[in-house]
């Protein structure tokens, strides 16, 4: 039996769920979870070479690609280096998850034009602050993200005959 006092969606909304769905950060949460974001989800259209954001900028916002494609890459002296490329139904900017961080690297629109969510760090830290089980999902998920960076890191290592020292991997500021 249905229950009548279960909210329901619009067929917008289901699909903005389903968007969601697809990107790590978001799968663990439910409709009525995923719909505490909604409101905030601006989206924004960007065309090639418009720089999201640059390396060392504060976390403002958590970004989510719904077309197009984004570069992620470091500037090393005079030239960037290729992080990776993120994709439709992807994000980046998940720093923006914590508190009072920076930018580690930039993003860069690959593509001829992108199109993307973007939410606020403030409106994703209100949320946070209301609802917990929301933010234990989340943090979970950028926890599972972090150390599957960290592996591909020691394989990376591993593979490049130790060329750079891994140990500042572990430096803590003080």
């Amino acid at each position: 039996m249905k229950n009548p006092f279960r909210k329901t969606y619009s067929a917008s909304e289901q699909a903005l769920f389903d968007f969601l769905g697809k990107i790590n950060l978001f799968k663990r949460l439910t409709p009525d979870e995923m719909s505490e974001f909604t409101p905030f989800m601006h989206l924004r259209d960007y065309v090639q070479n418009e720089a999201v954001f640059f390396r060392n900028d504060p976390s403002a916002a958590l970004y989510l690609i719904k077309d197009g494609f984004v570069n992620l890459n470091i500037d090393i002296d005079d030239r960037l280096e290729q992080l990776t490329v993120i994709r439709e139904s992807e994000a980046f900017g998940d720093n923006s998850l914590l508190k009072d961080y920076r930018r580690i690297y930039n993003a860069i629109v690959g593509s001829e034009e992108a199109t993307m969510y973007v939410i606020p760090h403030v409106n994703i830290r209100e949320i946070f602050n209301d609802e917990p089980k929301i933010r234990g999902k989340m943090m979970e998920a950028l926890a599972m993200q972090y150390n599957h960076y960290t592996e591909n890191l020691f394989r990376g290592y591993k593979n490049s005959f130790g060329f750079f020292n891994l140990g500042t991997a572990y430096e803590l500021e003080n």
